[in-house]
């Protein structure tokens, strides 16, 4: 299918695991491409929007930042009747961002108690990309399990381990490098400093082919030892 920005769809799904700043950058940049994005917050979600983004009164406006809160649609969690609850619903991808180790297991249970789940759930059999940002540290066997259950069906685990190659100098520069990672992977276009090729380019001295060799990235180095 073609899509232009105007009738492209994202859902996202914002649950209780500490992350709430990537989901709202994540929701205010699809904004900003005039992309229709869909949102569900479980409770836990919204106890963590007020707690870490001071966001009391959770509205399209609040989650859309400077953008147009008219490309934000909000459900309600327990709406199990919501348009995104249906296979029929057209849309590009969701994000669970972020997504804590009880709603993985959920979904690698098959559970679809709240409609984070079911949009989940109809997402991975309708064969759309589902993308889980997991945030909790560190991971059980049951977390390691559960993760490689839903790779197996089709969903892409993306740990939100921000990288520090692009030398961030604020919270603002690691929550971007990792919303521009869950942008790649949904094929929108972006101008956030994630690109290792970018960072080659903007200047880094160069180095020989032993030195290069030994170098890893964002500085020091490994021993041939």
């Amino acid at each position: 299918m073609s899509w232009t920005n105007r009738d492209r769809r994202i859902i996202i799904g914002i649950t209780g695991a500490s992350g709430a700043p990537y989901a709202v950058r994540t929701i205010e940049l699809l904004a900003q491409r005039e992309i229709e994005v869909h949102v569900v917050v479980s409770t836990l979600g919204r106890r963590l929007l007020l707690e870490e983004c001071g966001i009391v009164d959770v509205t399209a406006s609040s989650l859309a930042g400077h953008s147009d809160p008219a490309q934000v649609v909000l459900h309600s969690g327990r709406d199990m009747g919501a348009v995104i609850a249906s296979g029929s619903f057209q849309h590009e991808g969701m994000i669970v961002v972020p997504c804590s180790s009880n709603t993985l297991g959920a979904l690698a249970s098959g559970m679809t108690n709240t409609l984070v789940q079911r949009a989940a759930a109809v997402t991975l059999k309708e064969g759309r990309p589902l993308l889980l940002a997991h945030r909790e540290t560190p991971l059980s066997r049951i977390d390691i399990g559960n993760m490689d259950r839903l790779a197996a069906a089709g969903a892409t685990i993306i740990p939100l381990s921000p990288g520090f190659y692009t030398q961030p100098r604020s919270i603002e520069d690691l929550v971007d490098f990792m919303v521009g990672r869950l942008l790649d992977r949904l094929g929108i276009d972006h101008d956030l400093p994630v690109r290792w090729e970018d960072v080659m380019l903007g200047g880094q001295p160069s180095v020989d082919s032993e030195t290069a060799s030994n170098t890893v990235p964002g500085g020091g180095s490994r021993s041939n030892t």
